[in-house]
């Protein structure tokens, strides 16, 4: 009930940029202004002020443990994207696009508002070491699976050691050794941290706007595809977690990242990259949307 109260909460916040937009009070330049807050302030500092204002009580083990479940779920991610494409008889662009929705979800404009909302900030330092082999993977496989012929390729060091990677290391760091941080500063980030929320489903809410929703529930390959997305994947995948992890916020966390809808970053990399814009973008949409009741259902399946 908490969490279904909580993701109502993000919705409501989500229709008001949604409305915002509607009514013109937004320009076509908001949402990326909004996200840049939100990608290089907000949630950075909601990172860092889980762990300096004492929010995260984690042993070392459990942060080795963690980070250990964060890549062998991308593996498995990787492997489920080899072949939910296949079954759904995709080609060329689109079984590109289905195989980076698969991996990537809304871990930043999603994930990190849910739980910090539904488990506390302080489960935010579980949440910011999976971000570390998400950024990595996204910026080679994900660069790799989209590219189109390979006209558009490679990728750097600055692209994977981004704000989020770099803040997430922080956090750990900050975590392990800690540094006593003066008050002056553990207000600003608590502060700051408070826009993530909001703001991130302003974005989101805006970039509804532009789309025909009823249209997103006329592609019958699309709403399966999401079915199997927002509620067998996290399911499945909480379950077989949970018979070898026992510690109970780390299988909250983990659920939340599983059930979160496709990434709205890999709409902006198949644009960039030539891929599948369209499909990407309304994948992003329809799984945003249904998410706000997929995560309660999935919650209340597992536990």
């Amino acid at each position: 009930m908490i969490l279904f109260q909580q993701m109502l909460i993000l919705f409501f916040y989500m229709m008001v940029g949604y409305w915002a937009r509607k009514k013109g009070f937004f320009g076509c330049e908001a949402s990326s202004t909004i996200s840049w807050i939100v990608v290089n302030v907000a949630n950075p500092a909601m990172i860092i002020s889980s762990v300096i204002n004492g929010e995260s009580a984690i042993s070392g083990r459990e942060l080795v443990n963690t980070l250990f479940l964060a890549i062998i779920s991308y593996a498995v991610l990787i492997v489920l994207a080899e072949i939910l494409p296949r079954l759904f008889g995709t080609k060329g662009k689109q079984r590109s696009a289905y195989k980076i929705m698969t991996v990537f979800n809304n871990i930043g404009f999603m994930g990190f508002p849910v739980i910090a909302a539904t488990y506390g900030q302080g489960a935010l330092l579980y949440a910011a070491i999976f971000v570390l082999p998400y950024n990595v993977l996204f910026y080679t496989y994900g660069i790799m699976v989209t590219r189109n012929g390979g006209e558009k390729n490679g990728f750097n060091l600055r692209q994977i050691f981004n704000i989020g990677s770099i803040s997430s290391i922080l956090a750990i760091v900050l975590y392990v050794v800690q540094i006593p941080m003066h008050d002056v500063i553990k207000t600003a980030t608590g502060s700051l941290s408070n826009l993530t929320s909001p703001l991130s489903m302003f974005v989101i809410g805006i970039s509804l706007s532009s789309m025909k929703i009823r249209e997103l529930f006329t592609d019958k390959k699309l709403v399966t595809y999401t079915a199997i997305k927002l509620l067998i994947i996290p399911v499945a995948g909480t379950i077989i977690a949970g018979c070898f992890i026992h510690n109970q916020m780390l299988l909250n966390v983990f659920m939340i990242m599983l059930a979160t809808p496709a990434g709205a970053m890999t709409a902006m990399l198949a644009q960039e990259y030539d891929g599948d814009y369209e499909l990407a973008s309304k994948a992003v949409a329809l799984t945003t949307v249904l998410s706000v009741l997929t995560i309660p259902m999935v919650s209340a399946i597992v536990f």
